[in-house]
């Protein structure tokens, strides 16, 4: 499954685009100004993905590469 596939199917379940979940992590301390924060680790976050947004690890990881980053 592609990069985008990944996101795509998580806004299909959850209703939550990139963007949204850019600013939820904002809110979440994981997140500024569309960067990581130093220290955020990848368990912090898939641990928040699967208990809000009962997100797979697969599914959660690929939120994890996006605010590291990745594009495609």
């Amino acid at each position: 499954m592609s990069f985008q596939a990944y996101l795509d199917n998580i806004q299909t379940k959850t209703g939550k685009s990139p963007e949204d979940f850019f600013m939820l992590a904002e809110k979440k301390g994981f997140v500024k100004n569309k960067a990581l924060l130093p220290g955020i680790k990848a368990g912090q976050v898939v641990d928040w993905l699967k208990k809000d947004f009962q997100l797979g690890h697969g599914h959660a990881m690929a939120i994890y590469a996006l605010f590291k980053g990745m594009k495609k």
